[in-house]
């Protein structure tokens, strides 16, 4: 995805009512790690995005579905 001059990388994480965390706190170091490893090798396999800057954001869906869901979007919500 792109937003203006900027690549954005986006996880969606969804979470109902009954998990231990909140889809915001499941994107840990562990997850952020794996994200910026699949942005490493997209941005290898595409060397036209190399002179872009890259954003990280997280979609974070909680509840259990329909209306009974919040949506944040938290834009840059990690770095390298």
């Amino acid at each position: 995805m792109r937003d203006a001059e900027c690549l954005i990388f986006v996880e969606v994480r969804f979470r109902s009512p009954n998990r231990f965390a909140n889809a915001r706190n499941s994107v840990d170091a562990r997850k952020q790690a794996r994200i910026t490893t699949a942005a490493t090798a997209f941005l290898a396999d595409h060397p036209e995005f190399a002179d872009i800057p890259a954003r990280f954001d997280v979609v974070a869906l909680d509840g259990s579905g329909g209306d009974n869901c919040s949506i944040e979007w938290i834009r840059d919500a990690f770095r390298l």
